[in-house]
C-alpha cells in the first residue's frame, strides 16, 4: 500500500514537471514570435492574412520553431506538396508515413507561400470577408476549411493568440507600423511618418483583395500570381488591383492576345510596361487594361530574384509609379528584403542590389 506522503510527493513532482514543460513551451513560443513577428506583419500588409493567425499557426505547427519540418525544410506551416508544387520536397511522417511536404530556401519563403496558399484557394476565400481583427473567426474558419485534421486546432490557435497577445501585431499591421515601432513609437515618429493614414485607409490597405474575379467557377480557381512553379490555366481572366489580367505561358504571341481580346498591340505593350516584342519567352502575367497608379497594399517586400517589372505585374501597379514612389530610376534594382512603397512616396530610397545582381535581374525584364 502506497503511503500518503509518497503519493503527495509524487503529485508534487509531477506538477513541477508539467509546469517546467509548460514554461519551456511558453519560452519557445515567445522566442519564435520575437524572431518572426515582422515577417507576419509584412505578410498581413501584403495579403490580408492576420498577423496574429500567421504567428499562432507558426508556433503551433513548428512547436515554437523546433520541428524537423521547420529546421530542415524551412516549412513553418505544415504545407504539403499538393498538385502543382514543383519546388523541393521533404518526406515526413504525418497522417501517413513519408508524406510529401514543401521545402523552402528560406523561412521568409515559407511565410510568403503560407499567405498565398490561403489567399489563392477558394475554400479559404470566405475568411477574407471577416474583419482582420476577428482572430476567433479566422481560427475556427481555418479548421472548418480543412487546414488541419486535429479537432482541437482552432482552440489551440486561440490559446496561443490570447496567451501571447498576438492581436497586437494585427493592429500594428492595420496601423502601418513595424514590430519595432510597437516599442519605440513616439510623437516624433508620428511627425516624421511619410503620411498620416486614416483609420479607413489603414483598414482598407490591410484587407485582402477580393481575391479573384474570373470567368471560371469558384471550384476552378487557380493561383493568380506565378510563384514557385505552380500550374496555372492559361487564358483564364481574373483581377489584380481592379485590373483584368490573365496568365500567359512562354511561347504566347502578344499579337494574338491583343487580337483575341480586341486590344491594340501597342496598348497591350503599354498596359504591361513591355518593349516591342511578339513571342514571350517566360511565363508571365499579361494585363488586358491599364494598371492603376497606386498599389492594392502599402508595401511590397522585395524577394530573391525578383525584378521591378515582375513586382509591378504581381502587385498590379504601373512600373512608373513604383519608380516614382521609391525614388528609383530605370535599371536600378532594390536589394532583397527592402520595402517598396506602392501607395505613397517612400521616406527614402531602398538599398540597391549588387551590380552583378542588378545586371542579372535587369536582363530578365527584357525576356
Amino acid at each position: 500500500m502506497i503511503k500518503l506522503s509518497t503519493f503527495i510527493t509524487t503529485l508534487i513532482l509531477l506538477s513541477a514537471s508539467l509546469t517546467a514543460v509548460a514554461q519551456n513551451e511558453n519560452q519557445r513560443a515567445a522566442e519564435y514570435i520575437k524572431q518572426y513577428k515582422q515577417i507576419a506583419i509584412d505578410e498581413m500588409v501584403r495579403t490580408g492574412v492576420p498577423a496574429s493567425i500567421t504567428l499562432a499557426q507558426g508556433v503551433l505547427e513548428t512547436g515554437g520553431g523546433q520541428s524537423d519540418l521547420a529546421s530542415i525544410a524551412n516549412n513553418h506551416f505544415g504545407i504539403k506538396c499538393k498538385s502543382g508544387w514543383n519546388g523541393e520536397t521533404y518526406l515526413h511522417d504525418d497522417d501517413a508515413k513519408n508524406e510529401c511536404f514543401r521545402k523552402y530556401p528560406t523561412v521568409e519563403a515559407s511565410f510568403r507561400d503560407h499567405s498565398d496558399f490561403l489567399r489563392l484557394r477558394p475554400n479559404y476565400a470566405f475568411l477574407f470577408k471577416l474583419d482582420p481583427t476577428d482572430y476567433e473567426g479566422w481560427a475556427k474558419g481555418l479548421k472548418k476549411a480543412g487546414y488541419a485534421t486535429n479537432p482541437m486546432y482552432s482552440q489551440k490557435l486561440l490559446k496561443i493568440i490570447v496567451e501571447n497577445n498576438l492581436q497586437e501585431y494585427t493592429l500594428l499591421a492595420l496601423q502601418g507600423k513595424s514590430a519595432n515601432e510597437a516599442q519605440i513609437f513616439t510623437a516624433k515618429n508620428e511627425k516624421e511618418a511619410p503620411k498620416e493614414t486614416s483609420v479607413e485607409e489603414s483598414t482598407e490597405s490591410a484587407k485582402v483583395i477580393e481575391t479573384v474575379v474570373t470567368t471560371a467557377s469558384q471550384g476552378d480557381l487557380k493561383p493568380m500570381i506565378p510563384s514557385g512553379g505552380a500550374n496555372y490555366e492559361a487564358g483564364k481572366i481574373f483581377v489584380i488591383n481592379d485590373a483584368r489580367v490573365l496568365y500567359a505561358p512562354a511561347g504566347t504571341s502578344l499579337f494574338a492576345l491583343a487580337n483575341e481580346h480586341n486590344i491594340s498591340y501597342k496598348k497591350l505593350l503599354d498596359f504591361n510596361d513591355l518593349p516591342e516584342m511578339d513571342i514571350i519567352n517566360n511565363d508571365q502575367l499579361v494585363f488586358l487594361q491599364k494598371k492603376p497608379k497606386r498599389g492594392r497594399t502599402d508595401i511590397h517586400i522585395v524577394q530573391a530574384n525578383e525584378n521591378l517589372h515582375q513586382i509591378s505585374q504581381t502587385e498590379g501597379i504601373q512600373l512608373a509609379s513604383v519608380l516614382e514612389f521609391n525614388r528609383l530610376a530605370k535599371g536600378m534594382q532594390p536589394a532583397r528584403g527592402e520595402k517598396l512603397y506602392l501607395k505613397y512616396p517612400a521616406p527614402a530610397s531602398p538599398k540597391l542590389a549588387s551590380n552583378s545582381q542588378t545586371l542579372a535581374l535587369a536582363a530578365t525584364e527584357m525576356r
